[in-house]
């Protein structure tokens, strides 16, 4: 089957980090609410942001997977080869380049950490349904600009891997908030 191999990397990536992401709401509330001293996000703040992020980048993606669709139905050819996903893979390194943020994916604090969790469940969910249906190649049929570290085009399947790597690369945020808070418990 054609792009079986990307779909499930991009399946499985997906899964992993969501759940690596999902098992933070799990940690001490203390630990989570801390700001780390260099005035960065707590790990609320880092959580809802993920959330918000992914909700703009699935707005795109919506859209591009419907023209995709349309673009099967049509008899258009899938395109070869597979996604290229590894050129991806320094989206998930924090501070491998800068990466300005735009306004309306700040965290606010208002949603609480449950409907932020529930957000994002939902949102991997939703991940997973455009992989599945956009199956076989159907998610390289079109191709969108991401601007962020000069990507360029990608297309459906490298969007979804760009989500993950997105959340892994908070992952490392969350875990060097989460050390500073530990060492400053050490020493009182």
């Amino acid at each position: 089957m054609s792009y079986e191999r990307t779909s499930l990397a991009v399946r499985d990536t997906l899964c992993r980090v969501f759940a690596e992401v999902d098992a933070w709401f799990d940690r001490d509330e203390a630990m989570r609410a801390f700001r780390p001293s260099s005035g960065g996000w707590s790990v609320d703040q880092v959580l809802e942001h993920v959330t918000l992020t992914n909700r703009f980048l699935m707005l795109t993606l919506r859209k591009y997977a419907a023209i995709a669709e349309r673009r099967a139905l049509r008899g258009d050819p899938i395109p070869a080869p597979e996604s290229d996903l590894e050129r991806l893979e320094v989206i998930g390194e924090r501070g491998s380049f800068g990466w300005p943020r735009p306004e309306h994916m700040e965290p606010t604090g208002v949603p609480s950490s449950g409907e932020v969790r529930a957000t994002l469940n939902r949102q991997l969910d939703e991940c997973l349904i455009l992989l599945e249906r956009r199956g076989g190649g159907v998610g390289a049929m079109c191709r969108v600009t991401m601007t962020v570290n000069d990507l360029g085009k990608i297309d459906m399947y490298q969007w979804l891997y760009f989500l993950a790597q997105h959340a892994r690369r908070h992952l490392q945020q969350m875990s060097a908030v989460e050390a500073e808070y530990l060492a400053g418990r050490a020493h009182t």
